[in-house]
């Protein structure tokens, strides 16, 4: 396990992105793979409307991420969120970004600032209570947590295994969106997370 911590965050480090103290990989103490999903209701989102998991109940697949806006392993994955929604959207797979950081960068009126600059095409929500980060096991940013159809956990992890996009070997998130659309289930289930530590309270 540390020599996965020091691998990860050598990293962040290698692209000149550490943030002393907020580097770590994830080890998986909240809900499992084959669980049913928590449930979530009236979160604040970004457009300043309420969102319960229940709204996307036509999704064929939620990929939930738990992000924010100040870490910097989280926003090198911004752009591959928006076009994973591109990507798939006509297949029924909807992502949703839920942030429950309570630092002043991470609150709701940066959030909206962060989605504009960036376009998001996918909801991101906001909770304070920082409950659904409890509920889920969710420990840093990003970590993904995909729903299937019957709104079980079918994939926990990381988006792909390396933060610079031009050296990414895996696509594990996409690889388990494409297995379960064929009726499949994931060759790989769960991956380390790595990312900044979410800030609980």
């Amino acid at each position: 396990m540390q020599r996965l911590i020091s691998v990860a965050c050598l990293a962040v480090l290698s692209a000149g992105l550490l943030i002393f103290g907020s580097c770590a990989v994830a080890e998986q103490t909240g809900v499992n793979v084959g669980d049913k999903a928590p449930d979530w209701k009236n979160l604040i989102g970004v457009d300043d409307k309420q969102h319960s998991l229940s709204d996307y109940a036509d999704a064929k697949l939620i990929v939930l991420v738990f992000t924010c806006n100040h870490c910097p392993v989280a926003k090198a994955y911004e752009d591959r969120l928006i076009a994973l929604q591109k990507d798939y959207q006509e297949k029924k797979v909807q992502v949703i970004a839920l942030n429950v950081n309570n630092i002043p960068q991470d609150r709701l009126d940066q959030m909206k600032i962060r989605a504009k600059e960036k376009g998001f095409n996918f909801p991101y929500l906001y909770d304070p209570t920082q409950k659904t980060g409890h509920d889920y096991g969710a420990k840093v940013t990003p970590h993904v947590f995909v729903l299937d159809s019957e709104r079980k956990i079918a994939y926990i992890g990381a988006i792909d295994d390396n933060m610079d996009p031009k050296q990414v070997k895996r696509h594990y998130l996409r690889e388990a969106l494409d297995a379960l659309l064929a009726g499949k289930t994931p060759e790989t289930t769960m991956t380390k997370a790595f990312g900044c530590s979410i800030k609980y309270e």
